[in-house]
């Protein structure tokens, strides 16, 4: 069943439109990935959507009483207060009355007395009134489901819990359409993870915006991309997707062709001398006046981004290496137990939650700390670049060129002299654009131009703290095949977890208080997390009450057989084997729980765990054939 439809929706500011007669019908139980390269106008399309937005022309129809929900890019300036209150500001009309319930009721638990007695009489009378009881009940199964604490201060929260609060702010009106952008913006790996999850069991349709592959491909239903004002929608998954638009623009290439074939054959024909024009029909000249009218209306694609990496002379063999490193912060070991050795050309990815402290990590590999304890030696011939997620390299006063310039009009790439502006067309900034200040730049341009600016640099080791923030997909994988060029060193920071699997050649994990090393990507290590977490779940040794439960006894109703010679000998020598393979299985367990079990070679991982599962199996066999036994 629809929800909401757009008709023709169009909306310009002044230059091409944004949403040229956008058609969208958006179903229940939907949800929509809505993409598309920077500054197309995704986020004036859910405003659009949302109501915040009027369109120049168009309808929206939507099914009566429809419910409708905003999660919003950045965090809006001016909120503030107890997470209660925030989230509490999401159900509407009523939120003050239930916001002063809740804070006399506080006040009451602590101490109570007559003038707060008659001020929650009165409020739960207006309450009643007003038939919101279920609304406060509302908001307190929200913050339980999302696991807020309500007294928190809003202010003091990191950026990722500040994005939790204000999904649950938009999740308690309880919306048939929520809508998000970028809601992974900030957040770890872990809080992602929990997000996906949050919105797998939500009930209403869902629309988003997101550059995050591994989001997409894991909720997405249908994807809608957003390209040159005109919206196209693609049932199916991402690869689906990426298989039918490499179609589309293929077909749109062959017409633009034909049609400028056509329309050259017909500019000769104007042209042809007194005679052709004598004879010539006036159809056929009104016909090329609207072919030269739509050719000049024809919006071109967005170009792609032609970065490249000024390499610095290659770095001696070894980067660095840390012995036992450990790290204090305000008392308590921020780092400990890390243990790495990085050499030229190696690729690694940092993984972590916010605050575990992956700023800190890369400092000490940089040599720009010196730890508490341990020691880290650096290599020789060192160069190196340093993208910064806070963009503190720019200044936002500077225009974009000036920005990069530092005094100069070109920059060597590769061996050859290029000029600034065309260096920064090729990340796809106008010359327009060149000229203005930073402070007028969208997130998007400000990481191309960090990008810019980093990659102007000869360096042979890229620092790159979450580079990926706010690059649409087509920019992000063009970065990913650069890195993977890139002859020197990489260390990664990044929540991003489909770029860190194509990039990095192993990565640093912090867990449990340590930072221990794995082969691989995110996705490698987490299948030696869950396989690891799972191996320890199940074959967990079993208390012993439960193993003599196990075992049959014998009942005086069912009458034994008598045993055999040898079956007497299989029975009397189980105990000692079971008891063999119970310690065989522990010391595997042991040994598979220590994070450093992983830091061996693929193959003799593999081998203990065909050891562990054998031994498992042989286990269960012994008991089985106990019972058998016993039961004789």
């Amino acid at each position: 069943m629809s929800l909401l439809r757009l008709r023709n929706i169009h909306l310009s500011f002044g230059g091409a439109p944004v949403l040229d007669n956008v058609e969208l019908t958006i179903d229940s139980g939907e949800r929509l990935c809505l993409i598309g390269r920077n500054g197309t106008g995704k986020s004036t399309l859910l405003k659009v959507i949302a109501g915040q937005l009027h369109a120049e022309s168009g309808v929206i129809e939507k099914r009566q009483h429809l419910k409708i929900a905003s999660l919003e890019q950045e965090v809006p300036t001016g909120m503030a207060g107890a997470v209660f209150d925030v989230v509490a500001g999401g159900i509407g009309d009523k939120a003050e009355l239930i916001k002063n319930y809740h804070h006399v009721s506080l006040q009451m638990a602590q101490q109570s007395s007559k003038q707060l007695e008659d001020e929650l009489a009165r409020l739960q009378s207006e309450i009643e009134s007003a038939n919101a009881w279920s609304l406060n009940q509302q908001v307190e199964a929200v913050l339980s489901k999302m696991a807020l604490d309500g007294e928190a201060d809003f202010l003091q929260m990191s950026g990722g819990m500040k994005r939790r609060v204000l999904l649950a702010r938009a999740l308690v009106s309880e919306p048939d359409l929520l809508l998000l952008d970028e809601p992974t913006n900030h957040l770890d790996v872990e809080a992602i993870s929990w997000l996906e999850n949050q919105l797998l069991n939500f009930n209403g349709a869902l629309m988003y915006v997101t550059h995050d592959r591994a989001f997409m491909k894991k909720l997405s239903t249908r994807i809608v991309e957003l390209d040159r004002g005109v919206l196209t929608s693609f049932p199916g998954d991402y690869d689906t997707y990426l298989r039918r638009k490499q179609e589309l623009l293929e077909a749109e290439a062959e017409a633009n062709k034909q049609f400028d074939k056509k329309l050259a054959q017909e500019e000769v024909w104007i042209r042809q001398g007194i005679k052709a024009r004598r004879t010539r029909n006036e159809g056929r000249v009104r016909a090329l006046q609207k072919m030269r009218e739509q050719r000049q209306q024809r919006r071109k694609l967005t170009g792609k981004a032609n970065m490249r990496i000024a390499e610095a002379d290659v770095s001696g063999k070894l980067v660095v290496e840390a012995t036992d490193v450990r790290f204090d912060y305000d008392g308590r070991p921020l780092i400990k137990n890390l243990n790495t050795t990085v050499l030229r050309g190696d690729k690694i990815g940092i993984i972590g939650p916010n605050g575990a402290g992956k700023t800190t990590l890369l400092k000490l590999l940089l040599g720009e700390l010196k730890p508490d304890a341990g020691n880290i030696r650096l290599g020789t011939k060192q160069s190196v670049a340093y993208f910064d997620q806070l963009r503190s390299q720019l200044d936002e006063e500077k225009s974009v060129f000036d920005n990069i310039s530092e005094g100069r009009d070109h920059i060597e790439i590769g061996g050859r002299q290029k000029h600034l502006i065309s260096y920064l067309q090729d990340f796809l900034f106008s010359p327009d654009r060149i000229r203005q200040p930073v402070k007028a730049l969208s997130g998007g341009e400000r990481n191309r131009l960090l990008l810019a600016k980093l990659f102007a640099k000869p360096a042979n080791i890229l620092v790159m703290d979450e580079p990926t923030n706010d690059l649409d997909v087509e920019t992000l994988e063009l970065l990913e095949e650069l890195l993977l060029e890139f002859s020197g060193t990489l260390f990664l920071v990044s929540h991003d977890r489909e770029f860190v699997d194509n990039v990095v050649t192993s990565t640093l994990v912090f867990e449990q208080g340590s930072v221990n090393e794995y082969v691989g990507g995110y996705s490698d290590w987490k299948q030696y997390a869950d396989a690891r977490a799972t191996q320890a779940q199940q074959n967990k040794p079993k208390p012993e009450t439960e193993k003599v439960a196990s075992k049959p006894a014998a009942t005086e109703t069912q009458p034994r057989k008598k045993l055999s010679y040898k079956d007497q000998r299989e029975l009397q020598a189980l105990p000692e084997k079971i008891e063999q393979l119970e310690t065989l299985q522990q010391q595997l367990n042991d040994e598979m729980s220590d994070p450093a079990f992983f830091k061996q070679d693929k193959e003799t991982i593999v081998q203990k765990q065909q050891q562990l599962q054998q031994t498992g199996e042989e286990l269960e066999a012994c008991y089985q054939r106990w019972e058998e036994l016993e039961g004789s």
